[in-house]
């Protein structure tokens, strides 16, 4: 891969690896995913990822009902702690729709009990699009408080309307910016918000590189950031698979690539739901990418037209 494998997490004082564990599809959600994991098998999976050169793992209150915090906290306590300069980021969530202040303080009280830590060095404002701006405001203070407080020790927004986490961001206090879907091979909506974030010094990290499953499996996939992706994505992809398999390599390969290899983006967060796929992350990491693939590639990226956001932040 270009670049270095560890990196600064924006000013947190943080290092990070380049790629993230995604802890989503550890939770066993079949209705989500399509298919279960058991307790065990997230429990493997995150001991795997500890002896891995993964140095993070990224989690929320809300995955599974708090189940992917608790297989989390299993695997730390078998382990006999974390690993040396490990991070668990995770997220507050609403809960039956209340996102007031109260409810972001029992969301890290909640967090800690499940992954059995007093300290969480990250924890992110998870999803607020999805609730009317101004009724967030306790939450967003809360949050900070709690940070002041010393009860966390790093505030991030995590989510995936740019265009209303840019309203967050307009609140100031945020130091790291997660967002989905909308930076990939095939859409740049959020090229204005990662530029934003990174002049006023947000660690940037990128998640669902893959948009869904779309671009690690283009044969079975035809959605893209869980929605029917359009004839012109659904083109591109073809194109970039039948260029990827012309160099001796896979699309999933190359969007992994695509995102960590990019100077400006701290962390790209990965589902990984089997052992097996941290050495796949890592193969890809190591793979050997020609610049003519990835010129042509770029070359491929669809209009924005048919991005997830129409027009940029």
């Amino acid at each position: 891969m270009k670049g270095n494998w560890l990196r600064p997490l924006g000013s947190t004082g943080l290092t990070v690896s380049a790629a993230c564990a995604g802890g989503s599809g550890i939770a066993g959600m079949p209705a989500v995913f399509g298919y279960d994991v058991t307790p065990q098998e997230a429990v493997d999976l995150v001991l795997r990822v500890f002896d891995s050169p993964l140095t993070w793992i990224d989690t929320s209150n809300g995955y599974g009902d708090g189940s992917s915090e608790t297989r989390i906290g299993q695997a730390i306590r078998e382990y006999g702690g974390l690993p040396e300069g490990f991070l668990v980021a995770t997220k507050v969530d609403a809960k039956d729709g209340d996102y007031s202040g109260a409810r972001v303080r029992a969301s890290v009280a909640e967090s800690k009990e499940r992954l059995g830590l007093d300290e969480l060095p990250l924890v992110h404002l998870h999803d607020p699009e999805a609730h009317d701006f101004e009724s967030m405001r306790d939450a967003v203070d809360t949050l900070m408080q709690l940070r002041a407080d010393g009860e966390i020790g790093h505030v991030g927004l995590a989510g995936g309307d740019t265009r209303e986490l840019s309203r967050y961001l307009d609140l100031g206090g945020f130091e790291v910016l997660l967002v989905h879907n909308r930076w990939s091979l095939v859409d740049h909506s959020a090229d204005g918000i990662f530029q934003r974030a990174r002049a006023e010094g947000i660690a940037v990290v990128n998640a669902a590189v893959y948009g869904g499953g779309i671009l690690a499996n283009p044969a079975g996939v035809t959605k893209y950031a869980y929605r029917e992706a359009p004839a012109a994505v659904l083109e591109a992809v073809a194109e970039m698979d039948k260029a990827c398999r012309e160099y001796g390599t896979d699309l999933a390969t190359a969007a992994l690539r695509h995102s960590i290899d990019d100077p400006g983006i701290t962390g790209t967060v990965v589902g990984i739901t089997k052992p097996a796929r941290v050495d796949a992350l890592l193969a890809a990491r190591d793979a050997d990418l020609p610049e003519e693939l990835l010129n042509r590639l770029g070359s491929l990226l669809p209009d924005k037209q048919y991005w997830v956001e129409k027009e940029t932040t």
